[in-house]
């Protein structure tokens, strides 16, 4: 006896398509930056203003795609696609973790190129367009700061922000240091700087990415304690083939088989034990997409292959 007891049959707002004004109004902010910093790089010669610039530019491509995608998972759910559209958000995210490596690898290439041959930086051009940078990313944090626990491409945009923040702190750094000390190699040594720190972000969320792919149990959900409520529920008698994961940000989804008692199994019994079992998960793990199997005692003998 199976029984999806989800009360929406629509498609779920997924994490990033609740929030996609904020991501439109840092993209904006970002494009804006880049372009800024752009011509400040060309004119002051800084390659750690340049590679806050890629930088930039990489996170307002990364947002780009996780509105674009956010789009994609309102598609509608069809025959062919169930789940509708909505691990387009993901792979928007995996896009995004593998673009911040490249970058990352690219900038500390060309700076341990330019070791020992550093040319001269006009640092008042630099220091400007750094402050303002730091200053525009400080604005975009404070707009995703609410919103970033919701989202894996979220989440991706306000720990590339964020990294943005910190590059911008090593480029005024930098331009403090060569306009007291003239020493020129602080540029250079700055962009490493930068590259280092855009790697372990774009680790964390490559990770988070494959959890997801892999159909991993959700961060904070603890199995056996699931486990241990189902069983208190009245009639039950035990329960196996738990599974839980996400589809996207924002749409977990649990299924499991659960052994009744006979008695329990009446018309107006399974759907108490039924009413009872969404209860207790929708205290201990909030989700829409909620599937018992409720199968009696005497049909035991036939689930040969249980699993968790």
């Amino acid at each position: 006896m199976g029984h999806d007891h989800s009360h929406s049959h629509g498609i779920t707002a997924t994490g990033t398509a609740k929030h996609r004004k904020r991501l439109v109004a840092v993209l904006a902010i970002t494009l804006a930056v880049v372009l800024i910093q752009i011509i400040g790089a060309m004119v002051s010669g800084s390659l750690a203003l340049l590679a806050d610039a890629g930088h930039m530019l990489s996170d307002a491509a990364g947002v780009f795609i996780a509105l674009l995608a956010a789009w994609i998972a309102s598609r509608p759910a069809s025959d062919q696609r169930t789940y509708g559209y909505q691990r387009a958000e993901v792979l928007a995210a995996l896009a995004n973790a593998l673009v911040l490596i490249v970058i990352s690898v690219v900038i500390f290439t060309e700076a341990i190129r330019r070791l020992g041959s550093a040319p001269e930086v006009q640092t008042d051009v630099m220091l400007y367009a750094a402050v303002l940078g730091a200053l525009a990313n400080l604005v975009s944090l404070l707009i995703l700061r609410g919103a970033q626990k919701e989202s894996l491409n979220v989440r991706g945009a306000y720990l590339e922000v964020l990294g943005d923040l910190l590059g911008s702190f090593a480029v005024i750094a930098a331009a403090v240091v060569i306009m007291v000390t003239g020493y020129q190699a602080a540029d250079t040594l700055a962009s490493i700087v930068i590259a280092l720190m855009i790697l372990p972000r774009a680790w964390h969320l490559l990770r988070d990415v494959v959890d997801v792919l892999l159909e991993a149990t959700p961060k904070g959900v603890e199995v056996q304690l699931i486990r241990e409520h189902i069983l208190a529920v009245e009639g039950v008698v035990s329960v196996h083939d738990i599974h839980i994961w996400t589809i996207t940000s924002g749409v977990p989804v649990f299924s499991a088989h659960v052994v009744v008692e006979d008695a329990a199994l009446g018309a107006r019994g399974a759907d108490q034990v039924l009413d009872k079992l969404v209860s207790c998960l929708g205290s201990h793990f909030d989700t829409e997409h909620c599937t018992f199997q409720l199968e009696p005692v005497s049909h035991a003998e036939h689930e040969s292959h249980q699993h968790a």
